[in-house]
């Protein structure tokens, strides 16, 4: 990966049509269960998102893979879509970027209260 596809995000892009290209092929139960990971997985992304792209590309082998071998949706994810990614993305209590917002929003209070009252 080149300066510049790091910078624009080229790569990212390129990469988020694979994973597209390859849902597309899966049956119609499939999509809609990779659309729910989608929407899942993304607020335990980073700034860029690269962070998400090994996850996402696991889990959609897993689809692909499940399948293949005619498991149904409900089989492979379970009743819990949202746990599931969430153990995805490293497990229970797993920071999502509202987490690390809120984080910061707190320690600049902190900082301009700490200036104000001394």
């Amino acid at each position: 990966m080149s300066f510049w596809e790091t910078i624009t995000g080229s790569d990212l892009t390129r990469e988020w049509k694979a994973f597209e290209a390859r849902a597309e092929v899966l049956p119609a139960d499939y999509q809609a269960a990779w659309e729910q990971l989608k929407s899942h997985l993304l607020p335990y992304a980073g700034f860029t998102g690269r962070n998400l792209t090994p996850i996402v590309d696991a889990a959609l082998g897993l689809l692909e893979q499940a399948s293949a071998d005619g498991q149904s949706v409900h089989e492979v994810l379970g009743d819990d879509i949202p746990g599931f990614c969430a153990a995805l993305a490293g497990g229970e209590g797993a920071r999502t970027y509202r987490d690390r917002w809120r984080e910061q929003l707190n320690r600049n209070v902190a900082r301009k209260l700490g200036r104000l009252g001394g």
